[in-house]
């Protein structure tokens, strides 16, 4: 039988469109087509100037138009562009895998590398699973997650999520995580501060671990600093300490998804290293890691983890693009720029000035109700009361306006409702490492510009 897909005219069907061509058409926010970039700024068709205010989604960590990392891929393309792992070894990722281990330190010895976050987080799952079946514990397959969280885009990574907006088309389709709170910090329940609250946070882990039963359950996966579903929520210090020792003592896996806050963006290399006493079994990144120049993600694991398992049935699962070369040459590329650049003490200095910036415009405009984040991944919730820390109601869009108001005032913000704004709106100030002192004022500059034009809308509305 031969399916037809409906149309609801009788005008011949266009060709292409782009991505967006699949988006929701109630996303009514314009799409600038970008033509070059060089820096923190992109350029549209038309010669519009934009600030990437959040290097996309929190990729772009160096900036655009680095010749150095182009030249690095265009050698490497010459030498070799791409040789199958399952088949052979090449130097250059033997060289970027040691070189990535070493900056992650004891405990994170071997890297298994993809071509995206979303595969990491699967290689992670699928690892701790292959683990657990080979070292005789074949029961342990249940995941936790925190509600909210964001995890990934596949299938699998997509029933982790923590966003009560994707329940059904998870129901009945995917295996769902179980979920935990995630330790918020703002707008909190019942008489709680954020240091109590974590704390609740933490016990509602145990919990959930006794209820399904320790022998049951595989991992703990956590973004040890939240993203955007959580608006850069860091948690404190007592709570990353608690969730280590539930999970050593229940022999639950504790992985960090540092997709989003690795690779140096809140002034350690992982963001795992803020809190020693409380490393966790497997870490994964990702988009800094190509930097937006390639497709790149990882898996760090322990030696001892891997080195047995490779004994007792080896870890063999492949995407076609594991170990790319090119890739592997891009990763390297970045690590030579972080070093060369200090980016990382870079992310503790620029990240100050645009905290103590954005606290400025918070002085001035109420619609600001909290600033959180650490190093340079920053996000600004926004209120429609401050004092009561009432949320902007869901029918005003703000995530979407502010992005529209951006646009006019020439910045890219990474900004969407997560969660249905169930838990608030916010956007996130994470531009790329390498701006300046002054491009951070002229970040900022044009942001209370965006802002007040977003109040100004708002008082016209209502």
């Amino acid at each position: 039988m031969t399916i037809t897909p409906s149309r609801t005219d009788s005008s011949p069907p266009s060709f292409g469109g782009g991505q967006d061509a699949f988006y929701a058409k109630s996303n009514r926010v314009p799409l600038p087509v970008i033509e070059r970039a060089s820096g923190i700024y992109l350029w549209d068709e038309s010669g519009n100037e934009y600030i990437d205010v959040s290097c996309g989604p929190v990729v772009s960590s160096l900036g655009h138009g680095n010749t150095r990392i182009a030249k690095a891929m265009a050698a490497q393309a010459e030498k070799l562009e791409y040789a199958f792992p399952r088949l052979t070894r090449t130097r250059v990722n033997l060289d970027y895998s040691e070189r990535l281990a070493r900056l992650a330190g004891p405990g994170f010895e071997r890297v298994n590398l993809t071509s995206g976050g979303s595969e990491a987080i699967e290689n992670a799952i699928k690892f701790l699973r292959q683990y657990a079946i080979a070292t005789g514990k074949p029961a342990k397959r249940r995941i936790i997650t925190c509600e909210p969280s964001y995890h990934g885009a596949t299938i699998a990574t997509l029933a982790m999520n923590g966003e009560v907006t994707m329940v059904p088309f998870v129901e009945g389709f995917a295996t769902p995580s179980e979920k935990v709170p995630a330790p918020l910090s703002y707008r909190l329940p019942g008489d709680h501060d954020a240091q109590s609250y974590a704390g609740h946070c933490a016990e509602a882990l145990d919990r959930k671990i006794t209820e399904l039963g320790a022998d049951n359950v595989l991992a703990f996966v956590i973004e040890p600093v939240g993203g955007l579903s959580t608006g850069c929520v860091v948690p404190p210090a007592e709570y990353m300490r608690n969730i280590r020792a539930i999970c050593s003592h229940h022999g639950v896996y504790l992985v960090f998804d540092e997709i989003l806050c690795g690779m140096g963006r809140t002034g350690t290399f992982l963001a795992a290293h803020h809190w020693p006493d409380a490393q966790p079994d497997l870490v994964t990144l990702a988009k800094a890691l190509g930097s937006g120049y390639s497709p790149l993600g990882a898996m760090l694991a322990p030696a001892g983890m891997v080195d047995e398992l490779s004994e007792l049935s080896g870890f063999e699962f492949q995407y076609s693009a594991n170990a790319n070369p090119i890739s592997c040459a891009v990763g390297m590329a970045v690590l030579d720029e972080f070093e060369r650049q200090g980016l990382i003490a870079a992310a503790v200095e620029r990240g100050a000035q645009l905290r103590r910036g954005l606290e400025d415009i918070q002085t001035r405009l109420p619609v600001i109700g909290d600033i959180r984040g650490l190093g340079m991944l920053l996000a600004v919730e926004l209120v429609a009361d401050r004092i009561t820390k009432e949320p902007l109601p869901p029918e005003a869009r703000p995530a979407d306006r502010v992005r529209i108001h951006g646009l006019r005032n020439g910045l890219l913000i990474y900004s969407r409702p997560t969660s249905g704004g169930r838990y608030g709106h916010w956007f996130i100030v994470s531009p790329p490492l390498t701006i300046t002192e002054a491009e951070c004022g002229e970040l900022l500059r044009r942001l209370e510009m965006t802002l007040t034009h977003f109040v100004e809308e708002r008082r016209t509305d209502s």
